[in-house]
């Protein structure tokens, strides 16, 4: 039976990561033909074992997203093979965090900004006029609770997810009336290998999983969201 996606083009920036292999996942079992940025071949070819003959599906780009000429190529790229784009997913970002403000040099800020903001917005000005012309698409970027929950320590990281908040609110608003949607999901703490080597001691079972966040974004890219355009949706678990 075909998914939901069945005939359809995703970009998946970051698709190899902790949530992105997740968000990839289930985007090509829902028969999507997928595209993802990555900067790890180890991580592309575990993503590519694990999708099994839906890896026929498959392609990848080694790029760094931050940067416009080089998502340009890869956007062009995926165009000329596949022509059309149906949807973009941001799972790129970084996280800096657990010192107060005062002891954070600016060059974290910087980081920070670069890695949550600046590749969504390089990212959204590749792919938006292109979906415009075809009057239709679904923008979904992953930001955090951080953006709405300023905890000490993560003042860097907060600004600039509330930032990516308020940039897609604005494209959203750009969007309207033009078939193209843009969305935000804020995560709480993943449940990712690396988030519970970094906190041993917590509660894993209140985090949500990639599987469950991937299953939020597969929502709001799909028709059944069609009338959705410009929300944050919280996805924080029990925590």
């Amino acid at each position: 039976m075909a998914g939901r996606f069945a005939g359809k083009v995703a970009l998946i920036a970051g698709g190899t990561g902790g949530l992105g292999r997740a968000v990839s996942g289930a985007f090509l079992r829902e028969g999507a033909t997928v595209a993802v940025t990555y900067r790890k071949k180890e991580e592309f070819d575990a993503l590519a074992e694990s999708a099994g003959a839906a890896a026929d599906s498959l392609m990848g780009f080694v790029a760094d997203v931050t940067d416009e000429a080089a998502v340009a190529v890869c956007v062009g790229t995926l165009l000329a093979h596949h022509e059309r784009l149906d949807v973009l997913v941001n799972a790129v970002g970084g996280y800096a965090g657990g010192v107060p403000l005062w002891e954070t040099g600016a060059n974290v800020l910087e980081r920070m900004l670069t890695q949550n903001v600046r590749a969504n917005y390089v990212l959204c000005g590749a792919v938006a006029s292109g979906m415009v012309k075809a009057g239709s698409g679904s923008i979904v970027n992953v930001a955090s609770r951080a953006a709405f929950d300023h905890g000490a320590g993560a003042a860097a990281y907060s600004a600039s997810k509330a930032a990516a908040v308020a940039m897609m609110n604005s494209l959203a608003a750009d969007l309207k009336g033009t078939g193209v949607r843009a969305n935000s999901v804020a995560p709480g703490i993943i449940d990712t290998p690396m988030n519970r080597k970094s906190m041993p001691q917590a509660d894993f079972a209140k985090w949500p999983k990639p599987e469950e966040i991937a299953q939020v974004i597969l929502f709001l890219c799909s028709d059944a969201a069609r009338l959705i355009n410009g929300a944050t949706v919280p996805v924080y678990g029990d925590a």
